[in-house]
């Protein structure tokens, strides 16, 4: 800022002056900051989520994913393939492939995956970034042919798969992880019915795990943060009593 003031005096308390607000300034920026900083953190901290999240992936998984009524089939197919891949792993270990997982598996394509040969299922074997387990890669192929044969019976995967929760979600009532089951008659049905129709890997406790993962069912905690954000978006068709 340049000075006017034609007296050498008053020159320099003006230049005393302006140095004195520029670091009076920076110092409300910080405070202002700082405050932000410590408020968006503290609403963060103060969140209470299922007690499963509980990394940066997870959590993030938790908070934008898990539970959503989802009824797109590119993204049913996707979570059908990652919760079989899961298999006596963590879901940590299939989030962190994830992204991996997409680029060699052509974005989760079932017309492309179904056309997988013996020449892809080997390159797939020695790609580092998924799980090389064969079975596990020859029942994604399997698993695209079946899932395309459904949706040319349906009309789409989604309308055959969420007949097994009704037409819409189940919302539980679970106050503890401990409450949470494993498996349900409707994860029973389903799972015996996908395994007729030629799918594999879709075990009752896999299917379970998907039911929950598209928000067939929604088991987050009644004290997580996101179960009374999914409850009105639900309509739920009913609800299990705590046990």
């Amino acid at each position: 800022m340049q000075c006017l003031c034609g007296d050498g005096r008053l020159a320099r308390l003006c230049l005393v002056w302006g140095m004195g607000a520029a670091v009076w300034g920076r110092a409300a920026d910080l405070h202002v900051e700082r405050n932000s900083t410590l408020t968006m953190n503290s609403k963060s901290a103060a969140l209470i989520r299922c007690p499963w999240a509980s990394n940066d992936l997870s959590i993030r998984y938790h908070d934008e994913e898990w539970g959503i009524p989802t009824h797109d089939d590119a993204t049913l197919f996707e979570f059908l393939i990652l919760e079989g891949a899961q298999a006596g792993l963590s879901w940590d270990t299939i989030l962190k492939k994830r992204e991996n997982y997409r680029a060699a598996f052509d974005r989760f394509d079932p017309k492309k995956i179904a056309r997988y040969d013996h020449r892809k299922i080997q390159s797939l074997m020695n790609d580092a970034g998924i799980i090389r387990n064969r079975l596990k890669i020859a029942s994604a192929v399997q698993n695209a042919k079946a899932f395309l044969k459904l949706q040319d019976e349906f009309g789409s995967f989604d309308a055959y798969i969420w007949q097994f929760a009704g037409g819409s979600p189940i919302v539980n009532s679970w106050r503890s992880a401990k409450q949470v089951p494993a498996r349900t008659p409707e994860s029973d049905a389903m799972s015996k019915d996908l395994k007729k129709r030629g799918f594999s890997f879709v075990g009752t406790t896999i299917g379970y795990a998907f039911m929950q993962a598209v928000g067939m069912v929604n088991d987050h905690l009644t004290g997580c943060f996101r179960y009374s954000q999914l409850v009105p978006k639900t309509r739920p068709r009913r609800r299990r009593q705590v046990r």
